[in-house]
């Protein structure tokens, strides 16, 4: 009688898994209705308080948004929002945002991480599955709006953006100027170059009220960013003045459009939600 014979696996398909993933970032896409990339040139510009507060503004008009912090190697998105739990997984083995409010959930790889100062040493390819993950492995659910916060520059992140989500639209945030508008214009052309719809731009610090005359102080100059968004054929989606109250309210992670409703700050960022509603 033979010896029995171990029968041969079958063969791996290495396309299996990607078919798999390609599938789920599909049908998790599919009930998303609106995606915007929140990008700058440079770094110091107040991106990622653009991105939590514009979140915030649109979720306090009762649209159910999420916010995707993508800025890997400095994920502050949940600190600014006071969020410090661990993302968990449901049933289905599927991550489970963490819930800021009733209309707004949050995914950033600080909420993986064991300690939240720990260093993410990552290169192109790490991040680029990284950021397929938080799509395809995350119970998005349905969303009105999906504000993707990015690092500064034209790097890794949002070029994995661009070839992931191939209808999301850029909101590009500068300063007014001009080293910041110098370098705004190289995120205006890597969209044009990525084939990535512009939504508009925004310019941040924008003016500072004195808080004992009262007078208007121009920090940073003025005006620059709607003289580039025309300048290059975009549309301007409005100032954010600069307010200390809103570095304090990041730095604690107190929700700035609460406390201070009724300042400039909060009405911009409502006018420019108004404005990108009403493009729905």
């Amino acid at each position: 009688m033979g010896k029995n014979k171990k029968e041969k696996p079958d063969p791996v398909n290495p396309f299996e898994d990607k078919s798999k993933q390609d599938l789920a970032i599909k049908g998790s896409l599919e009930k998303i209705k609106r995606k915007f990339i929140v990008m700058s040139g440079k770094g110091g510009v107040g991106k990622t308080s653009t991105s939590v507060n514009l979140a915030i503004a649109l979720s306090k008009k009762g649209f159910h948004v999420g916010i995707m912090d993508v800025d890997l190697h400095g994920p502050d998105v949940p600190r600014m929002l006071g969020l410090t739990d661990y993302l968990t997984v449901d049933e289905k083995e599927k991550m489970v945002p963490l819930q800021y409010s009733e209309h707004l959930k949050v995914v950033s790889v600080e909420s993986l991480l064991p300690a939240r100062d720990d260093a993410v040493i990552w290169r192109g390819p790490l991040k680029h599955s990284a950021i397929k993950q938080f799509i395809s492995d995350v119970d998005w659910g349905d969303l009105d709006y999906l504000i993707i916060d990015s690092p500064p520059g034209t790097g890794d992140e949002p070029l994995s953006v661009a070839q992931t989500i191939s209808d999301a639209k850029a909101i590009i945030v500068t300063t007014p100027q001009e080293v910041s508008l110098g370098d705004v214009r190289k995120s205006i052309n890597f969209c044009k170059k990525v084939k990535m719809e512009i939504c508009g731009l925004i310019e941040n610090m924008s003016g500072f009220k004195c808080p004992h005359c009262g007078r208007d102080i121009y920090l940073f100059g003025t005006g620059g960013g709607e003289r580039t968004a025309e300048a290059m054929g975009l549309r301007f989606l409005g100032r954010i003045p600069f307010d200390m109250n809103l570095v304090r309210c990041g730095d604690t992670g107190a929700c700035f459009q609460d406390k201070f409703r009724d300042s400039s700050v909060a009405e911009a960022f409502a006018d420019i939600a108004d404005k990108i509603s009403k493009d729905s």
